[in-house]
């Protein structure tokens, strides 16, 4: 959505949820008064309570002190941008789920705030229902129960319960989306999953073809997993998808 107008706030048909949307509160923080009304708005239509704030200290405030289910950001916002909210939050070990709202279409603009460790993007101007829907799915993945037992490949080890995932005797710091995207990886180790199924599964809905958010985010779990100079187990199957197996 532009700065200067409603930023083409399609209204379409709302999809449901399987769990209460009003059992969740969502942050919103945007500086332009018309586009925080209209996001406000729609999601309050499908029962989130929403936090409504105009600008990145008020954000940065929220996500401390009221800890939303999830943040909607915008990039552009005064005295701190999305970006600087999402790397500070971060910072302090807050883990909220951020989708970030940016009017650039540079790969490399979104790459910075998967960087800043938003989980998710949306390029203004873009449509209600799929704002509902990635707002959906970062609540899915927040929410969504998993396997108690370890998962093991080589000397990788991820503890679903926890949260935790570990190298031989070096922890892994991971965000969310990291640790989502290694954990279903490594729940059918030796398995080539497609970029449809991981991007379906982990992000809820169907990226555009020529996304990079899945090639940034293997590109972050293979730094982390082989900063010690351990062997790779993250691989690019070409054409296809990616697997993680033992050489």
């Amino acid at each position: 959505m532009g700065k200067s107008q409603s930023r083409g706030l399609a209204v379409g048909t709302f999809l449901s949820m399987e769990i209460p949307q009003s059992t969740f509160r969502v942050l919103v923080a945007e500086d332009d008064p018309s586009v925080r009304k209209a996001i406000q708005r729609v999601l309050e239509l499908e029962n989130y309570h929403v936090i409504a704030v105009h600008d990145g200290a008020a954000a940065l405030e929220a996500l401390t002190q009221q800890k939303p289910d999830a943040a909607v950001l915008d990039v552009m916002m005064p005295f701190a941008d999305g970006l600087t909210v999402c790397r500070e939050v971060r910072h302090r070990g807050i883990s909220t789920p951020i989708l970030l709202l940016t009017a650039r279409h540079e790969v490399g603009d979104r790459v910075a705030g998967l960087d800043a460790g938003a989980d998710d993007y949306l390029v203004k101007p873009f449509a209600v229902d799929e704002l509902l829907a990635r707002v959906r799915a970062l609540l899915r993945r927040n929410f969504s129960p998993t396997n108690a037992a370890q998962l093991r490949v080589g000397d990788l080890i991820l503890d679903p319960m926890r949260r935790e995932v570990s190298r031989g005797q070096r922890q892994l710091q991971l965000t969310k989306t990291e640790f989502d995207l290694l954990e279903l990886l490594m729940q059918q180790p030796g398995i080539v999953l497609s970029r449809e199924k991981i991007y379906e599964t982990i992000w809820g809905y169907d990226f555009e073809t020529h996304s990079k958010s899945l090639d940034v985010y293997i590109g972050y779990l293979r730094r982390k997993t082989e900063e010690g100079n351990e062997s790779r187990l993250v691989y690019t199957v070409r054409g296809i998808g990616y697997v993680v197996r033992e050489k």
